[in-house]
C-alpha cells in the first residue's frame, strides 16, 4: 500500500526532510494486517525511519487458519500494547537493551500508524536465520538486562500476561489438544509460572527474528513488542532457545545456558534498580524460583503448539523432556 501524499508530507515533517528518496517494504505483517516499511530521505535528521502501518482487515488470512474473533481481537490490542510500549516504556531501555525510540504515533479504530528509528542507523543491520551458540549468547544477555530493567515492573498499559500463547488468551487452541496430562496441567502450569515472588517485563514473542544484530554479532537490539506484559524471564528464555537452538544444543548446553543468564540477570539488577526498590530483594530466591520454573515455561509453549500446529518441528525430544519434568514438579508440589 503506497504512502498517500499527506503521509509522505508528515514524514518529511518529522524528519525535517526535503523530500523522501524512496520507500521499501521490509515485510508484510501478520495475517495481513498492513506492512512494516523503511523510509530512505534526503537531506534529514535520519537518513531513515521506519514506519509500522497497521490497518484491520474485515478477514484476516492466519496461515493456519485460526480465523476467528477472539484470534482478531488479539490481534487488535497486541498492537494497542505495543504503542503503549513505545509511548510509556521504550526510552527506559538503554545500551545494554537497546530497542527503537518511537519519533511518532498515530491511531484510529480502524489503523495505526508507528514511526520509529530505524536501528540500521545505530549499526544494527542485521536479521539472522541462523546463529551459533555464541551469537545466540548475545541475545540471551539482552532478555537478561531487558528483565533486570523491568524487574518487579506494573506493567500498566501492557499485556496482564506477557506472551503470545499464554493460556487465558489461547482457549480455542487448548480445546483443540489431544487428551494428554499436559493438557489437563495447562492450568497449574500457567498459575505456577506466575506464582513467583518476583516477576518483570517479558518481550513475549522473543523469537531470533525479532532480534538485529551489528555486523560483528556483539550486540543486538529487539523489535516487535505486540505481546510484552509481566510474566516470568524463563518464558522468553525457552522460546528463544527453541526458535534458533536444536534439541541437541539444548541438551548439552542447558545447564550453561542458565547459568550465563543468571550471572548477567544478577548484574543487570544491580545496575537498573536502585537501592529503595531492592530493600528486601533476596536474588537468591528469585533465581532458585526462576530455574524451577524453566521446565514449565517449556511446557507451556509445548501446550499451546500442540493446539495449534500438532506436528511443529519445535515439538523435540527436548521439550518433551521438559514438559515431563514440569509434570514432575506439579505432581511434587501437590504432596
Amino acid at each position: 500500500m503506497p504512502l498517500t501524499t499527506e503521509q509522505q508530507h508528515k514524514l518529511c515533517q518529522l524528519n525535517q526532510a526535503t523530500q523522501l528518496e524512496h520507500c521499501h517494504l521490509i515485510q508484510t505483517l501478520w495475517g495481513g494486517y498492513g506492512e512494516l516499511l523503511r523510509i530512505h530521505f534526503n537531506q534529514a535528521i535520519h537518513p531513515s525511519l521506519i514506519v509500522k502501518s497497521i490497518s484491520y482487515p474485515r478477514e484476516a488470512d492466519h496461515p493456519r487458519g485460526w480465523n476467528t474473533p477472539l484470534s482478531h481481537q488479539r490481534k487488535v490490542h497486541s498492537y494497542q500494547v505495543e504503542s503503549a510500549w513505545y509511548q510509556h516504556y521504550a526510552k527506559h531501555c538503554d545500551k545494554r537493551c537497546p530497542v527503537p525510540s518511537l519519533i511518532d504515533l498515530n491511531s484510529s479504530p480502524e489503523a495505526q500508524w508507528l514511526v520509529l528509528e530505524d536501528l540500521h542507523n545505530q549499526g544494527f543491520t542485521q536479521v539472522k536465520q541462523h546463529v551459533s551458540y555464541q551469537q545466540a549468547l548475545v541475545c540471551i544477555g539482552w532478555l537478561a538486562n531487558f528483565h533486570g530493567r523491568f524487574l518487579q515492573s506494573n506493567g500498566q498499559h501492557l499485556w496482564p500476561q506477557g506472551g503470545y500463547w499464554h493460556l487465558a488468551t489461547r482457549p480455542d487452541e487448548h480445546t483443540a489438544m489431544a487428551n494428554e496430562p499436559l493438557k489437563h496441567a495447562a492450568k497449574a502450569i500457567d498459575q505456577a509460572l506466575h506464582n513467583s515472588h518476583y516477576h518483570c517485563l517479558i518481550h513475549g514473542d522473543a523469537k531470533l527474528a525479532n532480534f538485529c544484530f551489528n555486523a560483528p554479532a556483539t550486540r543486538v537490539a529487539a523489535v516487535d513488542f505486540q505481546y510484552v506484559g509481566k510474566g516470568c524471564g524463563m518464558q522468553d528464555l525457552a522460546l528463544f532457545m527453541g526458535s534458533c537452538l536444536s534439541q541437541q544444543q539444548c541438551f548439552d548446553q542447558q545447564d550453561e545456558i542458565l547459568d550465563i543468564y543468571f550471572a548477567e540477570l544478577q548484574q543487570a539488577i544491580k545496575h537498573y534498580q536502585t537501592s529503595a526498590s531492592l530493600t528486601g530483594f533476596d536474588f537468591a530466591v528469585l533465581e532458585q524460583q526462576w530455574r524451577a520454573r524453566y521446565p514449565l515455561a517449556w511446557a507451556d509453549f509445548q501446550r499451546f503448539l500442540k493446539g495449534w500446529s500438532p506436528g511443529h518441528w519445535k515439538l523435540n525430544d527436548y521439550s518433551e523432556q521438559q514438559t515431563q519434568l514440569a509434570l514432575h514438579y506439579l505432581a511434587e508440589q501437590r504432596q
